[in-house]
Protein backbone atom coordinates (compact mmCIF):
# COMPACT_ATOMS: atom_id res chain seq x y z
CA UNK A 1 0.00 0.00 0.00
CA UNK A 2 1.27 3.46 -0.88
CA UNK A 3 0.63 5.82 2.00
CA UNK A 4 1.97 8.92 0.24
CA UNK A 5 1.22 8.72 -3.47
CA UNK A 6 3.43 10.63 -5.86
CA UNK A 7 2.52 12.38 -9.03
CA UNK A 8 4.94 12.23 -11.90
CA UNK A 9 5.20 13.58 -15.47
CA UNK A 10 8.06 13.16 -17.98
CA UNK A 11 8.58 14.84 -21.36
CA UNK A 12 11.45 14.08 -23.77
CA UNK A 13 12.37 16.71 -26.34
CA UNK A 14 14.98 18.50 -28.38
CA UNK A 15 15.67 21.77 -26.51
CA UNK A 16 14.81 24.05 -29.40
CA UNK A 17 13.14 27.45 -28.88
CA UNK A 18 9.84 26.27 -30.39
CA UNK A 19 9.75 23.21 -28.13
CA UNK A 20 10.57 25.18 -24.97
CA UNK A 21 7.25 27.03 -25.21
CA UNK A 22 5.40 23.76 -25.73
CA UNK A 23 6.99 22.20 -22.65
CA UNK A 24 6.17 25.29 -20.61
CA UNK A 25 2.50 24.84 -21.61
CA UNK A 26 2.64 21.11 -20.76
CA UNK A 27 4.07 21.86 -17.30
CA UNK A 28 1.41 24.53 -16.73
CA UNK A 29 -1.40 22.20 -17.75
CA UNK A 30 -0.06 19.39 -15.55
CA UNK A 31 0.13 21.68 -12.53
CA UNK A 32 -3.44 22.87 -13.14
CA UNK A 33 -4.52 19.20 -13.31
CA UNK A 34 -2.80 18.57 -9.96
CA UNK A 35 -4.55 21.67 -8.50
CA UNK A 36 -1.23 23.50 -8.13
CA UNK A 37 -1.99 26.62 -10.17
CA UNK A 38 -0.13 28.91 -7.70
CA UNK A 39 3.14 27.22 -8.75
CA UNK A 40 2.70 27.63 -12.50
CA UNK A 41 4.57 30.92 -12.96
CA UNK A 42 7.66 29.84 -11.01
CA UNK A 43 7.74 26.31 -12.46
CA UNK A 44 7.32 27.65 -16.00
CA UNK A 45 10.09 30.23 -15.46
CA UNK A 46 12.44 27.62 -14.01
CA UNK A 47 11.87 25.03 -16.73
CA UNK A 48 12.30 27.75 -19.38
CA UNK A 49 15.67 28.76 -17.94
CA UNK A 50 16.90 25.18 -17.66
CA UNK A 51 15.82 24.30 -21.21
CA UNK A 52 17.37 27.50 -22.55
CA UNK A 53 20.65 26.45 -20.95
CA UNK A 54 20.44 23.06 -22.67
CA UNK A 55 19.72 24.80 -25.99
CA UNK A 56 22.63 27.23 -25.60
CA UNK A 57 25.28 25.08 -23.92
CA UNK A 58 24.67 21.31 -24.05
CA UNK A 59 26.78 19.08 -26.26
CA UNK A 60 26.86 16.68 -28.13
CA UNK A 61 23.09 17.10 -28.72
CA UNK A 62 20.09 19.01 -27.45
CA UNK A 63 18.08 15.94 -26.47
CA UNK A 64 16.82 16.20 -22.91
CA UNK A 65 14.15 14.99 -20.50
CA UNK A 66 12.00 17.24 -18.33
CA UNK A 67 10.54 15.62 -15.26
CA UNK A 68 8.13 17.05 -12.72
CA UNK A 69 7.32 15.15 -9.58
CA UNK A 70 5.11 15.94 -6.64
CA UNK A 71 6.01 14.25 -3.37
CA UNK A 72 4.12 15.29 -0.26
CA UNK A 73 4.64 19.06 0.05
CA UNK A 74 7.32 19.57 -2.61
CA UNK A 75 7.34 19.87 -6.38
CA UNK A 76 10.62 18.92 -8.05
CA UNK A 77 11.33 19.99 -11.62
CA UNK A 78 14.41 18.51 -13.31
CA UNK A 79 16.06 18.58 -16.72
CA UNK A 80 18.41 15.76 -17.77
CA UNK A 81 20.73 16.24 -20.76
CA UNK A 82 23.66 14.37 -22.33
CA UNK A 83 26.40 16.89 -21.52
CA UNK A 84 28.49 15.81 -18.50
CA UNK A 85 29.83 19.34 -17.91
CA UNK A 86 28.28 20.82 -14.77
CA UNK A 87 26.91 24.37 -14.96
CA UNK A 88 28.33 27.21 -12.90
CA UNK A 89 26.42 30.23 -11.59
CA UNK A 90 28.26 33.25 -12.93
CA UNK A 91 28.53 36.74 -11.52
CA UNK A 92 27.06 38.97 -14.20
CA UNK A 93 27.06 42.70 -14.66
CA UNK A 94 23.81 44.40 -13.58
CA UNK A 95 22.95 45.41 -17.16
CA UNK A 96 24.00 42.14 -18.84
CA UNK A 97 21.31 40.51 -20.96
CA UNK A 98 22.48 36.91 -20.52
CA UNK A 99 24.00 34.57 -17.97
CA UNK A 100 21.30 34.93 -15.33
CA UNK A 101 19.38 31.69 -15.82
CA UNK A 102 20.69 29.66 -12.89
CA UNK A 103 20.73 32.72 -10.63
CA UNK A 104 17.02 33.21 -11.42
CA UNK A 105 16.30 29.54 -10.74
CA UNK A 106 18.13 29.84 -7.40
CA UNK A 107 16.22 33.02 -6.49
CA UNK A 108 12.73 31.74 -7.27
CA UNK A 109 13.06 28.18 -5.93
CA UNK A 110 13.20 26.68 -2.48
CA UNK A 111 16.34 24.73 -3.43
CA UNK A 112 18.19 23.73 -6.59
CA UNK A 113 21.17 21.71 -7.63
CA UNK A 114 22.96 19.67 -10.22
CA UNK A 115 24.16 16.07 -10.14
CA UNK A 116 26.12 13.99 -12.61
CA UNK A 117 24.13 11.33 -14.44
CA UNK A 118 26.91 8.77 -14.72
CA UNK A 119 29.29 9.57 -17.55
CA UNK A 120 26.43 10.29 -19.92
CA UNK A 121 25.17 13.67 -18.73
CA UNK A 122 23.75 15.58 -15.81
CA UNK A 123 20.50 16.51 -14.10
CA UNK A 124 19.74 20.09 -13.06
CA UNK A 125 16.78 20.40 -10.68
CA UNK A 126 14.87 22.80 -8.46
CA UNK A 127 12.12 22.45 -5.87
CA UNK A 128 9.09 24.53 -4.98
CA UNK A 129 7.04 24.18 -1.81
CA UNK A 130 3.43 23.30 -2.51
CA UNK A 131 0.38 24.89 -0.95
CA UNK A 132 -0.59 22.40 1.78
CA UNK A 133 -4.32 22.59 1.09
CA UNK A 134 -3.93 21.70 -2.59
CA UNK A 135 -1.91 18.58 -1.84
CA UNK A 136 -3.73 17.45 1.30
CA UNK A 137 -7.24 17.47 -0.13
CA UNK A 138 -8.72 17.20 -3.58
CA UNK A 139 -10.88 20.01 -4.92
CA UNK A 140 -14.15 20.16 -3.02
CA UNK A 141 -17.62 21.03 -4.16
CA UNK A 142 -18.97 23.81 -1.93
CA UNK A 143 -21.84 22.73 0.30
CA UNK A 144 -24.77 24.89 1.23
CA UNK A 145 -25.44 25.59 4.87
CA UNK A 146 -28.92 25.79 6.34
CA UNK A 147 -30.86 28.68 4.83
CA UNK A 148 -28.60 29.13 1.79
CA UNK A 149 -29.95 28.82 -1.71
CA UNK A 150 -27.88 28.07 -4.80
CA UNK A 151 -27.18 31.03 -7.06
CA UNK A 152 -29.62 31.27 -9.92
CA UNK A 153 -28.06 30.82 -13.32
CA UNK A 154 -31.18 31.39 -15.38
CA UNK A 155 -34.20 33.54 -14.66
CA UNK A 156 -36.73 31.52 -12.76
CA UNK A 157 -39.97 32.95 -14.07
CA UNK A 158 -43.31 31.24 -14.09
CA UNK A 159 -45.10 31.91 -17.34
CA UNK A 160 -48.30 33.92 -16.99
CA UNK A 161 -51.33 32.32 -18.53
CA UNK A 162 -52.44 35.41 -20.38
CA UNK A 163 -48.95 36.41 -21.55
CA UNK A 164 -48.66 39.21 -18.99
CA UNK A 165 -46.33 38.94 -16.09
CA UNK A 166 -47.06 39.83 -12.49
CA UNK A 167 -45.69 43.16 -11.33
CA UNK A 168 -43.27 41.48 -8.92
CA UNK A 169 -41.83 39.02 -11.49
CA UNK A 170 -38.64 39.86 -13.34
CA UNK A 171 -38.63 40.18 -17.10
CA UNK A 172 -37.70 36.98 -18.90
CA UNK A 173 -34.03 36.74 -19.55
CA UNK A 174 -31.65 33.99 -20.56
CA UNK A 175 -29.32 34.91 -17.74
CA UNK A 176 -30.21 36.41 -14.39
CA UNK A 177 -28.11 39.36 -13.29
Amino acid sequence: MISHPSRHCTVELQALPSRIGQVRRIVSAQLRYWHLAPLIDRAALGVTELLTNVHQHAEPDKLCTVEIELLLDRLTVSVRDHDPRLPVVEDVEPLAIGGRGLAMVAAMSESWGVRPDGDKGKVVWFTLPTPAAAVAAPARVPRLTAGEKPARRFAEVEPALDGARPAHAPARSAVAG
